[in-house]
C-alpha cells in the first residue's frame, strides 16, 4: 500500500484511432496528492475508438486497485459514451444477457465485462470532462493517446515500482514531446507559438483549430523524401476538396469534417459555433436529427475558385 503523500488525486483517459476502425491509441494519466504523475499508454493495430477509450479506463482502474487506495478518485474522461456504458447501461445489458433492446449482441462485451468488474466499487466517481478545451490531463492522455496510434510511442513519466520517485521511461524520445515537472502536472512543452500566422486583425473570437496533433515533432529530415512528397500531395487535394466544399456552400456532417481533417470527431463538435481551421472560417449552421452541419468559408480575404475560375 502507498503512503498518504502518495494518495491518488485523480485519473484521466482517453483513446485515439486513425480510420476507426484502424490502428488505435490510448492513454491513462494518474495524478497524485503530492504532485508525482504517473503516465501508461499502448497501441493496437486494429482497434475502435471506443475500445481505446475502454482500455485507457481499464488501465486507470487497474492501477489504483492495485494501490489498495481506500480514498475516493475521480475518473476524468471526455467520452460521454464510456460513461453511460459503465454507469448506465452495463446493468440492463447483464440482465438480458449482453443483448441490446433491438436484440443485438452488446459490442465490446469483453471489455465491459472487465469494466464493470473494476468499477464494482462505490470510491470511484466518473466525470466528463469537455476534449480538446485546455484541460491538461485530458489534453496529455489525448497527446499519449495519438502518439501510439501514429506509431510514435512517447516518453512516460512513470513512478518507479516503489512509489517514491519519478523517472522517464524513454520509448522513442526522438519524435515525441517532452513532459514538465511534476508540480505543473504534465503540461506539454513545446505549444507556444504553434500557430503564428493565424492573427487576422479581421476575425475576432475564433477558436485556432490545430491542424495536427499536439504530440509533437518528428523532424522532416527524418522521413523520406517520397514519403514527405506524398504527404504533400495529399495535404494539396484536402486543401482542394476543403475549397471546393466552400465555393459550393456544401454542408458537411461533424464526421464528414472530421475526416476531412483528420481530427477526432469529438475534436470538431468540441470547438464551439465558430472556429478556424487553415484557410477556413468553420461555423456550425444546424441540427438535423443527430448530425450538426458545418459550413466552410474562405477566411484569408481569397475567393474561392469554382472550375478554376474566380468565383466572383
Amino acid at each position: 500500500m502507498m503512503s498518504s503523500t502518495q494518495t491518488i488525486q485523480s485519473i484521466y483517459t482517453d483513446g485515439a484511432c486513425s480510420g476507426n476502425p484502424g490502428r488505435g491509441g490510448w492513454g491513462t494519466v494518474i495524478y497524485f496528492s503530492n504532485g508525482s504523475v504517473h503516465e501508461i499508454g499502448d497501441a493496437c493495430s486494429q482497434t475502435t475508438n471506443n475500445r481505446m477509450e475502454m482500455q485507457a479506463a481499464i488501465a486507470g482502474l487497474k492501477y489504483l486497485q492495485s494501490s489498495a487506495q481506500n480514498e475516493p478518485v475521480t475518473l476524468y474522461t471526455d467520452s460521454e459514451y464510456l460513461i453511460n456504458c459503465v454507469t448506465k447501461w452495463v446493468k440492463s445489458w447483464k440482465r438480458k444477457g449482453w443483448k441490446k433492446s433491438d436484440g443485438q449482441p452488446v459490442l465490446n462485451q469483453d471489455l465491459l465485462e472487465i469494466l464493470d468488474e473494476l468499477n464494482n466499487n462505490a470510491k470511484i466517481k466518473w466525470q466528463h470532462v469537455r476534449g480538446h478545451a485546455g484541460n491538461i490531463g485530458n489534453e496529455r492522455c489525448d497527446a499519449i493517446a495519438r502518439a501510439f496510434a501514429s506509431g510514435k510511442p512517447p516518453s512516460l513519466q512513470q513512478l518507479s515500482p516503489n512509489h517514491r520517485e519519478s523517472s522517464i521511461l524513454n520509448i522513442d524520445e526522438a519524435n515525441v514531446a517532452k513532459v514538465s515537472d511534476n508540480s505543473k502536472n504534465s503540461t506539454i512543452i513545446n505549444k507556444e507559438n504553434q500557430y503564428p500566422g493565424n492573427s487576422d486583425p479581421d476575425i475576432k473570437n475564433i477558436t485556432t483549430m490545430e491542424p495536427f496533433p499536439a504530440t509533437a515533432t518528428t523532424s522532416a529530415e527524418e522521413i523520406p523524401h517520397e514519403a514527405r512528397v506524398g504527404h504533400l500531395r495529399n495535404l494539396i487535394e484536402t486543401l482542394r476538396i476543403a475549397d471546393e466544399i466552400a465555393s459550393s456552400g456544401y454542408l458537411i456532417t461533424s464526421s464528414e469534417l472530421a475526416d476531412l481533417m483528420d481530427v477526432h470527431a469529438s475534436a470538431v463538435t468540441s470547438r464551439g459555433d465558430q472556429w478556424r481551421w487553415r484557410n477556413w472560417i468553420v461555423s456550425r449552421v444546424r441540427r438535423e436529427g443527430n448530425q450538426i452541419l458545418w459550413e466552410l468559408e474562405r477566411g484569408d480575404g481569397l475567393p474561392t475558385v469554382k472550375n478554376g475560375e474566380d468565383s466572383e
